[in-house]
């Protein structure tokens, strides 16, 4: 069994560096389409060792932004701003001033974990039925939803880079943004990543002429490869946070020109897929808070890992689903049995993610039981010889927790979920210093070009965030901790993590791919730590992802497995899927990157060798 899995990684990763090189190699002979050409920047690839830093994103710009400021004498932190800053120009369907997401940060001088909360928030005018037809007292569909800007949330990005470089950064938020700045004012080159990206949003950037304007040709169809892309509407919108700062956003002109962008949208003539303007207004702005949150812990063979606190639901699904799988030996057992009770534990864990992670500051989310051990005990004896049937009904997080298994609910007695498919894309960013501080920074829009809508005159796409919360309870007065509400934090599947032994870091780990992130991470974690795997073929095993429903998704290489087959035959386990040229935009599990510290201020930086078109490792020293 471990001859076959070996196979199936090497094969996976051979795959990824061919297609990685088909990826690379047309681009670089693509004639230029502009007179003036942007700076050079180093090649892409999925994979670096060195000293100094490091820095793995989506893209080799955005990593290169982060090497610059690292160079320059900033720290990790500083790095993490400038990467994700430059993704806001290079890759702005999932990045950028207008959405928000979750950082975690190890500071090597005082041996602490702490986390920032930059999520969107609803706006004061959210209420319960926000999502809920007047015409109809039906939720609306999920598709027309997020189409419309009524989905927009407050934006907590700039916030949360203000806000991480207050608390640990070396440098200012001017001189951080400066790499993004250079990038938008000289352009960068559209590649195949940018216009699959441009495809899954088309018919949202068509209804907004800014969208059109900057991201479309005149006709309205993607931009050719190679094309030179300059945003100096975005160059300007970053001179100008640089010289007023975040207040530039949440108390002034930017401010302004949001809240007119979402209330009033200008429109291409004849558009009628945008019918429900936003309820934003520069209150909800001027009351927006980054926040500090304590980090959540769980230990897992011998390493403590920390992860986000909700709303992030990262933190405590890996956490329980960590907690459940520490009462079997996986790396000792069969690996079809281990992987089905990687399953098994995921299910559960979903459950409970579903039935009791919400923003804290409006729900009581019982974050300490979801987090015991002794918790975790009462969901692992649920699993038997036989995968359990979905939609599984959550457990009781509150102690005293019972001594006995407790008897499983009927699948047919638990109604079926109305939360957030959260089928779309968002980015991560690794990043570390010569100091040995880390930062992974789970960042988004939503989806793929968050709502379409360019802020005129900005140069930035604005989210669609909102479509995270649940429209409506899965029953009528029944209990829901993710409905919208006035200043609310919609709950989220980002939420990376960072693994210590013995008070000193091992690796770090987070995903993009809406629900998939948990398990992307949580399959990552036990291949590398349980299977012994390197992180490099941790990252880019074939993944498979259960959620508490029906089928699990899988990759192609893993659904057309003996390891899937051995587990539909003995286990019942059940699998869809997941499908396309590298695969699809809307339903996939999501690429990631992560940092391994070697030892002797050596770092292994990684990237996504083949999903979305691979991702860029930089290290500031290479050397093997």
């Amino acid at each position: 069994m471990r001859r076959s899995l070996t196979a199936l990684v090497a094969a996976a990763l051979a795959a990824a560096l061919a297609a990685l090189t088909a990826t690379l190699a047309p681009l670089a002979a693509l004639p230029s389409v502009a007179s003036a050409a942007p700076p050079r920047r180093p090649a892409q690839h999925p994979l670096a060792i060195g000293t100094g830093g490091a820095v793995a994103s989506m893209d080799v710009d955005a990593s290169q932004a982060g090497i610059d400021v690292l160079q320059r004498g900033g720290n990790a932190i500083d790095a993490a701003v400038a990467t994700a800053s430059a993704l806001g120009v290079t890759i702005p369907f999932v990045a950028g001033p207008g959405g928000g997401g979750f950082m975690v940060i190890y500071l090597a001088r005082t041996h602490r974990v702490v986390t920032i909360d930059g999520r969107e928030t609803c706006p004061a005018a959210c209420t319960s039925t926000t999502f809920i037809d007047p015409a109809t007292g039906m939720p609306y569909d999920y598709d027309y939803a997020s189409a419309q800007p009524l989905s927009t949330g407050v934006p907590g990005m700039v916030a949360t880079w203000a806000q991480a470089l207050r608390l640990y950064g070396r440098r200012s938020l001017a001189a951080d943004l400066q790499p993004a700045i250079a990038v938008a004012q000289h352009g960068f080159r559209v590649n195949r990543d940018f216009r699959q990206l441009t495809q899954s949003g088309l018919a949202e950037l068509r209804a907004y002429p800014a969208s059109r304007k900057l991201l479309l040709t005149t006709s309205g169809s993607p931009l050719p490869l190679g094309q030179l892309l300059r945003n100096p509407d975005l160059a300007r919108t970053y001179r100008l946070i640089a010289r007023h700062g975040a207040g530039y956003l949440y108390d002034g002109p930017l401010g302004r020109a949001i809240v007119r962008a979402v209330d009033h949208p200008r429109l291409t003539p004849g558009t009628q897929l945008i019918t429900r303007p936003g309820i934003m207004t520069v209150n909800d702005l001027r009351a927006y808070r980054a926040r500090s949150l304590p980090s959540t812990r769980v230990r897992y063979r011998g390493l403590d890992i920390y992860g986000m606190e909700p709303p992030s639901s990262g933190g405590s699904t890996i956490g329980e689903a960590l907690n459940i799988l520490s009462g079997w030996n996986l790396g000792s057992e069969p690996r079809a049995l281990a992987l089905y009770h990687y399953l098994e534990a995921s299910r559960l864990a979903y459950a409970d993610r579903d039935a009791w992670v919400g923003d804290p500051a409006y729900e009581r989310v019982p974050l300490s039981g979801l987090l015991s051990p002794a918790y975790a005990a009462t969901r692992r004896c649920l699993v038997g010889d036989h995968a359990l049937t979905s939609p599984l009904a959550p457990g009781q997080p509150f102690p005293p927790f019972a001594g006995t298994c407790p008897a499983a609910a009927p699948a047919s007695s638990v109604p079926a979920t109305t939360a957030s498919p959260e089928l779309h894309h968002t980015n991560n960013i690794v990043t570390t210093d010569r100091a040995g501080d880390i930062v992974a920074y789970t960042n988004t829009i939503n989806f793929f070009g968050g709502s379409g809508m360019t802020v005129p005159g900005y140069g930035f796409l604005l989210n669609n965030e909102l479509t995270d919360f649940d429209f409506a309870p899965a029953q009528p007065g029944t209990y829901d901790p993710n409905l919208p509400a006035g200043g609310k934090e919609p709950r989220s599947s980002m939420g990376p993590v960072i693994a210590l032994r013995d008070g000193r870091p091992q690796f770090t780990v987070g995903a993009a791919g809406g629900s998939t992130i948990i398990t992307t991470i949580l399959q990552t974690l036990i291949n590398h730590v349980d299977f012994g795997m390197s992180l490099p073929a941790a990252l880019a095993a074939p993944r498979v992802s259960q959620t508490n429903t029906s089928t699990s998704l899988a990759e192609p290489a893993f659904y057309h497995s003996a390891l899937a087959q051995q587990l539909t035959q003995q286990y019942g386990e059940k699998f869809t899927l997941a499908t396309g040229p590298v695969l699809p935009l809307d339903h996939y599990p999501g690429d990631a990157t992560a940092l391994a510290l070697l030892g002797h201020g050596r770092v292994e930086a990684i990237a996504e060798p083949v999903r979305l078109f691979g991702g860029s490792a930089l290290v500031v020293h290479p050397r093997r």
